[in-house]
């Protein structure tokens, strides 16, 4: 995100425990730096649309700083992404719509009608948040079970999601074990379409493979994301190692056939294979 020097005029830093008055500084700058006249010329250039790909990249820069455990860069991380409601709201004010007070007023209200068994006399059941969720569709006209899902998550959080409402209607496999017996008849079902290679039926194949694999993720209880996330996060570590351990015999990776690699890799993943990092309780 970009990040700007906003003069030594700028509000005067409160207590590190007042959250209220560090909210009104971040709005006050937020203010100085859209003004028209004499904000920064980026700043007050932009619109939604530009902007709401930060969002999107923030987000995901909180949740790799929490999968490594940096408390350090978590604050600093979450920093930004607040700045990204800060900067949609202000950007909502300035064309009348609706204010920061607004966003933050919205949420408070359905976290309390969500939590009638805090914030009211209801008793906790399995349902009560998803039945709350129900009702706020309902009020937003949004019919069917599907009604409401994000078009713009990532692909296989949305996929989890989906299956998960489907679920909750019966349309679900019995357990892990159906989920997986199903995945692998949609490998064979692509595999099947490899001679024809049709750009578009092999598009439509694996979208079903993932989708089963999203759902998968779900009958396991984990997020495929995530997942995902650790496999890239494998692979860069294996084949970083393996690209060294040539380097260091001055050989490049370009110079090498597949097979001299791949004994390689081979060997790396042996020398790799270490538990996971222990996680400290949360």
């Amino acid at each position: 995100m970009n990040t700007h020097d906003t003069g030594a005029s700028q509000p005067a830093a409160a207590s590190p425990t007042d959250a209220p008055g560090e909210i009104a500084r971040l709005l006050d700058i937020m203010v100085r730096l859209r003004d028209p006249k004499t904000g920064c010329p980026w700043d007050r250039v932009q619109d939604f649309d530009t902007i709401a790909p930060y969002a999107i990249e923030e987000a995901y820069e909180v949740a790799d700083a929490i999968a490594r455990r940096d408390w350090t860069a978590l604050p600093d991380e979450l920093g930004d992404l607040l700045l990204q409601i800060v900067y949609h709201a202000r950007m909502a004010e300035e064309a009348g719509r609706f204010d920061f007070a607004a966003v933050a007023r919205g949420i408070a209200d359905k976290m309390v009608r969500r939590h009638p068994h805090v914030f009211g006399q209801a008793t906790l059941t399995p349902d009560l948040w998803e039945a709350e969720k129900a009702r706020e569709r309902a009020a937003r006209r949004e019919s069917g079970t599907l009604a409401g899902i994000p078009v713009d998550l990532p692909a296989l959080l949305r996929a989890r999601k989906i299956s998960a409402r489907a679920a909750r209607v019966g349309f679900d496999w019995p357990d892990a074990t159906a989920v997986l017996a199903h995945l692998k008849a949609e490998i064979v079902e692509l595999e099947a379409e490899f001679d024809g290679a049709d750009p578009e039926r092999l598009a439509d194949e694996l979208g079903d493979v993932l989708f089963c694999a999203a759902s998968l993720a779900r009958k396991l209880d984990l997020d495929p994301e995530a997942c995902l996330r650790q496999g890239n996060a494998k692979f860069i570590r294996r084949f970083e190692a393996m690209e060294r351990s040539f380097a260091q015999e001055g050989m490049a990776l370009s110079t090498l056939p597949v097979d001299a690699m791949e004994d390689r890799w081979q060997a790396v993943k042996r020398s790799l294979r270490t538990p996971p990092p222990a996680r400290d309780a949360d």
